[in-house]
């Protein structure tokens, strides 16, 4: 028990303080970040835009057949999947993003995506939004960001899609609860959606327990299934 809180607190100190986090390459030729401490990536080693293409975007927001969405996404990290929403949504978006440890400018600006899809002013703008505050990004896409503990926030509103991306259960296993997903739940709208890049067996029971109907559907590039 010992051993597993010094880890714990060596990590968020990590996180928190943006020490130590490197800059990586992916196989689709946008960048991902690695965390020494847990061995871990924010986003998959086979293609951080495939990836938040086809978990959160295909299989998430695109199942939704409403003109106007709430989105709320578990783990904003690098602002990836804000990023994409907001440039290939097409309709109406009211995003609202957690994270507890957000980047700081001199990370964040290294990160690739802009340039891979040539909107520089779109990505530095989503950054450079005020935490706590719902900022307008575009005519059709508003958003919020929290810096905020998720086990510990309260939410208000239903959302029609759930982007769930926190670090991997190994490493953040607190976020993978039941609980948790009966919060997640419990502010699903009706003929809602929540989408992640995980398919263990025990995140799919403890989704299960909280109610939701959960599919396992084909994965990523370099990852054979995830969940819906």
């Amino acid at each position: 028990m010992y051993t597993l809180c010094l880890c714990f607190l060596i990590v968020n100190s990590q996180l928190k303080n943006n020490t130590s986090i490197e800059l990586r390459l992916t196989e689709d030729g946008s960048h991902t970040l690695y965390v020494p401490t847990i061995d871990e990536t924010y986003h998959s080693i086979h293609g951080a835009i495939n990836e938040s293409l086809h978990v959160f975007l295909n299989a998430g927001l695109m199942q939704i057949e409403k003109e106007e969405v709430n989105v709320l996404e578990i783990g904003f990290g690098t602002g990836l999947n804000t990023f994409l929403t907001a440039l290939y949504a097409n309709r109406k978006i009211h995003y609202t993003t957690i994270e507890k440890y957000p980047l700081e400018a001199k990370v964040w600006k290294q990160l690739n995506y802009a340039k891979e899809v040539d909107n520089l002013p779109l990505f530095t703008t989503i950054h450079s939004a005020e935490w706590e505050q719902e900022t307008s990004i575009t005519p059709d896409f508003t958003l919020l960001k929290l810096q905020a503990d998720l086990n510990v926030l309260s939410l208000s509103i239903q959302y029609d899609c759930i982007f769930f991306d926190a670090f991997s259960p190994e490493k953040q296993p607190e976020l993978w609860t039941e609980d948790v997903f009966y919060k997640m739940y419990n502010h699903t709208a009706k003929g809602g959606v929540l989408t992640t890049y995980c398919a263990k067996g025990a995140v799919r029971r403890a989704m299960q327990a909280a109610g939701y109907k959960v599919q396992r559907i084909p994965g990523p590039v370099g990852k054979r299934e995830m969940l819906r």
